[in-house]
């Protein structure tokens, strides 16, 4: 397994990082257990949470995924074999805490609950899940100036995540769903009020949706705050486990119907043009998608998900694929006929 640098940090994080959003909700606590065990066995450190997990969200089963990798942690002694990630919640979960939002209150109360779920006494990688501030996330395209803005000043954030490092209840701070102002705005921050500096960005990125490419790409090698990739299987569709309209029992967008993100005709027309490439080169169609994001320059790690074993170790095999120049020029070639459908 090959180990990055986590930004300009000492922290050196496996290629492959373990997603954890279908623990509680998909996978029970001894499968959650598994996988973990699995992982760590086969050189993944890096494992990725959230406040708000598991997915789809909802107020029976929120913290459970962060509870079931406490209870690991107690079980096996292994937190520290383990880089943990977690995320806090910002605005539309008030099941969560009434109002969330980025303020200092709520970020110290958060990273409080996650430490106590978690059954540590620090968090690795204490990451903001999703802007407070109305913009561009979650597939939105265009911008629309708000008559008001609603957000949470990013320097009340900032420094609020600031003294939990001072505090060492966190190592290293990361954003997630940003935008190129967003991750400038915490660079500057971060350089001219002595802040704590952000790590990572953790954006979606994938042969489908390459947008971080077009702003984020730079600053990740410019500043060293490396693109901690997710969805990079397209919520599964690029396995090819959907195709031709095809919906596994207990497959994620068989049984929920919230992920429109990646269900539209111009995805399904993509997507089998990414499956018949893969079939021309005889290449596992999500080992090829995943290697092509392990090996971007800007990505520090690529976070995958699995339901079961077979299927993590089929991912985390794609760490040891190199996709030759042949296979990279059929996928541009792709690329630049229809970039982006799944922005």
């Amino acid at each position: 397994m090959e180990y990055r640098l986590l930004g300009r940090t000492d922290i050196k994080v496996s290629k492959i990082c373990l997603g954890t959003m279908t623990f509680g909700e998909q996978n029970t606590e001894s499968e959650a257990h598994e996988q973990m065990d699995y992982a760590i066995a086969h050189g993944v450190n890096f494992f990725d949470a959230a406040e708000m997990y598991p997915v789809p969200p909802k107020p029976e089963t929120q913290g459970l995924t962060e509870q079931y990798i406490g209870s690991w942690f107690a079980k096996t002694g292994n937190r520290d074999k383990v880089i943990m990630a977690t995320k806090v919640a910002s605005n539309g979960m008030d099941h969560i805490r009434p109002n969330a939002d980025l303020r200092a209150a709520e970020i110290i109360e958060a990273a409080e609950k996650s430490l106590k779920r978690l059954q540590t006494d620090y968090i690795d990688l204490y990451q903001l899940h999703w802007p407070s501030r109305p913009t561009n996330f979650f597939g939105q395209l265009g911008f629309s100036y708000p008559a008001k803005d609603t957000g949470v000043p990013i320097e009340e954030t900032l420094e609020a995540c600031t003294r939990l490092v001072q505090s060492g209840k966190v190592r290293h701070i990361g954003v997630s769903n940003e935008t190129p102002w967003g991750v400038s705005e915490y660079l500057r921050l971060s350089r001219e009020s002595d802040l704590t500096r952000i790590a990572s960005i953790q954006n979606p990125y994938n042969l489908l949706n390459r947008t971080f490419e077009i702003g984020l790409g730079e600053f990740a090698k410019e500043e060293q705050v490396g693109l901690l990739a997710y969805s990079p299987l397209g919520m599964g569709i690029l396995t090819g486990k959907y195709r031709h309209g095809a919906r596994p029992a207990n497959a994620r967008l068989t049984i929920f119907t919230r992920f429109q993100r990646y269900m539209t005709e111009l995805a399904d027309q993509m997507t089998e043009q990414y499956l018949q490439l893969a079939e021309k080169h005889q290449l596992n169609p999500a080992q090829m998608a995943l290697a092509f994001v392990n090996d971007r320059p800007f990505v520090t790690s690529n976070i995958i998900g699995a339901t079961s074993v077979e299927q993590l170790k089929t991912n985390i095999d794609s760490a040891y694929l190199t996709l030759n120049e042949e296979v990279l020029k059929d996928i541009e070639a792709l690329h630049a006929a229809q970039p982006n459908p799944c922005p």
